[in-house]
């Protein structure tokens, strides 16, 4: 029976409402269904997926898109998505402390979530996150991954636009950027750009983006005294007016990766540990033959 106490529509405007939707949804707690599948979704909602290395400053790049977008009274979402703390499964919560600036901005909803184990940070809860936070009728929703090499590409199943960070530092090692990242960026951002190296290596990107992904910006920002935030607002504006024929990809990865929640809901990893811990005492243990008789 749904749970009468619980507010099942998310478009109140209500941030208490909403993080109390939030949260039954990420721990599938009573009414997470109901929440989910009344969700109505605000097709003028952009979500926007920053991703790159660890240190390319993607938290700074966020705050300065944040701010800016403030000054034009758009109601922002984000999602930090932290490393899942190998002993309580937590997030470490590393980007909201970096984001405490914009806790008392009445139209800026911050939310912290756990990678809970996916390596590029997008978990099936992240996806069923940033869904509530586009039916609760936010203009654009920011979600900062991990950034953890060829993993990163995960953010294509999630994002309508993807940002890749990177710095001049990388400058040694741009031939050797990986295809897929090349693949899912939409808009590439130079961080860090008063940095030496900086426009040869911008050159170079361009020069390799023309080679292997076609037409796609390259924008050099210096996050941390918000140059170049307008010129990466107005890529993302140009590039949201244009058609998506990635959308089937993109609800087709949602889809999997929520399928791929769902077989595995019945696995509790402690207590797999606990079994698997005694299992593997046996001097005949073989793991195969464990999780066969598992699954």
């Amino acid at each position: 029976m749904p749970d009468s106490r619980v507010n099942y529509h998310v478009e109140t405007g209500d941030y208490r409402d909403l993080a109390r939707a939030l949260t039954r949804v990420e721990n599938d707690l009573t009414g997470a269904q109901e929440i989910l599948h009344l969700l109505d979704p605000s097709p003028g909602c952009i979500v926007l997926g920053i991703t790159g290395p660890p240190g390319a400053g993607k938290s700074t790049l966020v705050n300065g898109l944040i701010n800016q977008l403030s000054q034009e009274n758009k109601r922002i979402a984000v999602v930090a998505i932290d490393p899942t703390s190998p002993f309580n499964k937590g997030s470490l919560l590393g980007d909201r402390i970096r984001m405490t600036e914009q806790f008392n901005k009445p139209n800026v909803y911050i939310r912290s979530l756990a990678t809970r184990g996916s390596l590029g940070g997008l978990s099936a809860k992240t996806i069923e996150i940033v869904d509530v936070l586009k039916s609760a009728g936010f203009d654009y929703i920011l979600v900062e991954t991990v950034g953890v090499g060829q993993s990163e590409v995960e953010i294509v199943g999630l994002a309508d636009i993807t940002v890749v960070v990177l710095v001049p530092e990388s400058g040694d090692e741009i031939q050797s950027i990986k295809s897929g990242l090349m693949e899912i960026a939409d808009i590439f951002v130079v961080n860090k750009s008063d940095r030496e190296g900086a426009n040869t290596f911008a050159n170079n990107l361009k020069k390799l983006v023309q080679q292997k992904a076609g037409h796609v910006p390259v924008i050099m920002t210096v996050a941390d005294r918000a140059e170049g935030i307008d010129e990466l607002l107005a890529a993302i504006a140009k590039h949201s007016k244009s058609e998506n024929t990635h959308r089937p990809f993109l609800l087709a990865e949602k889809a999997w990766r929520l399928i791929q929640k769902r077989r595995m809901d019945g696995i509790d990893k402690k207590k797999l540990q606990q079994d698997i811990a005694e299992a593997s005492k046996n001097a005949d243990f073989n793991l195969y033959k464990f999780v066969e008789n598992l699954v």
